[in-house]
């Protein structure tokens, strides 16, 4: 890696909200599965601490599963549910907070088996009221704000997509009528919370099935697909791109999240194999992985204020000091990725 660039936008304070962070890097969310029933124990605690204790500003958790039949079929995924689960979370940012990071759980519901035209309205009801009561439950139990997971064809994400949302009724339709269910669940949530408590919004152009698919074709069409999501009260949009390198649109070099900071006015998140020298996708090929690299290009983009907030992940999944040998110059102590790293998750 490339040391010409200094790093200091990266270790500038921000706030959203009552939520002060002391430096831009975020924790990205990755699931882990090590929650046995879905209770995050004493060893999770320790697993964020460390990142915290080494300087990451804010941390999303992994994803944790709302209180309803259909959101998950993976025993070991967290839950954001019942008197267990939210005591081992309430432990975890205790932890966190002792060290001095900032922690919010990104809330999630895995999504339909076949497709969101299967689900009553009486469901979909049910569903924006589980992640509302998950929301309450995270700002009652210490948390600093939440992220909603409406990226990579999730739940909310399949209501987004032309492809998983063929309803006929008021959840579908085009694109912005696309959108009523993610305001629904922001709208119940920001009544859940309060006005001052922050609510992150993640979501994707590529889908798991289809890396080149997108929502939104041009600038125009995602200031329509953004307009009632932030109306609707999302405070940060975390912009989901497998390389925060490439262009989000012909003609411009501004990536997903530099075009949605400058069409919505909100903070955003930039991810997308930060600190990795390949697409994340490909390092979980036997044998590969992933060396370290220049970051300079994304120093530059953070400094002209094309976003505000840089997002790590496996980078930081393979070293838990990556932030603090950034900030200190020891690049050559830097950890590459590599798909032991997956096994270890230390």
């Amino acid at each position: 890696m490339s040391n010409s660039k200094s790093v200091q936008a990266l270790f500038q304070p921000f706030a959203i909200k009552n939520m002060a962070l002391p430096n831009r890097i975020v924790m990205a969310p990755m699931t882990r599965s090590f929650s046995p029933e879905g209770v995050p124990g004493a060893d999770v605690a320790a697993y964020y601490r460390r990142r915290a204790e080494n300087g990451v500003g804010l941390i999303v958790t992994e994803g944790t599963v709302i209180n309803h039949l259909d959101s998950s079929n993976q025993e070991n995924v967290p839950h954001i549910y019942g008197e267990e689960a939210l005591n081992g979370w309430a432990n975890v940012v205790a932890e966190v907070h002792k060290a001095g990071g900032r922690i919010i759980p990104q809330i999630w519901h895995m999504g339909a088996r076949g497709q969101v035209g299967d689900y009553t309205e009486e469901d979909i009801t049910a569903i924006v009221e589980a992640f509302a009561h998950a929301a309450s439950d995270a700002k009652r139990i210490g948390f600093d704000g939440i992220e909603l997971h409406g990226a990579h064809e999730y739940l909310i994400d399949q209501f987004f997509w032309n492809k998983t949302n063929p309803r006929t009724d008021r959840y579908g339709g085009d694109m912005v009528e696309r959108t009523r269910f993610a305001v629904e669940v922001i709208e119940t949530c920001r009544r859940a919370v309060g006005p001052d408590f922050p609510i992150v919004l993640r979501f994707s152009q590529w889908k798991g099935s289809d890396y080149s698919a997108k929502l939104a074709a041009t600038p125009n069409e995602l200031e329509q697909f953004l307009a009632p999501l932030t109306d609707a009260g999302v405070d940060v949009f975390h912009c989901s791109t497998r390389r925060f390198w490439e262009p989000e649109f012909e003609g411009s070099d501004l990536n997903l999240a530099g075009w949605t900071r400058k069409l919505t006015g909100k903070p955003t998140i930039t991810v997308g194999s930060v600190g990795l020298d390949s697409e994340f996708m490909a390092l979980f090929s036997e044998g590969k992985g992933a060396g370290i690299a220049n970051i300079d290009g994304l120093i530059e983009k953070l400094e002209r204020e094309e976003f505000d907030l840089v997002a790590i992940g496996r980078a930081l999944l393979a070293d838990p000091l990556w932030v603090s040998k950034i900030r200190e110059g020891r690049i050559d102590e830097l950890i590459p990725f590599s798909s032991d790293a997956v096994k270890t998750l230390h």
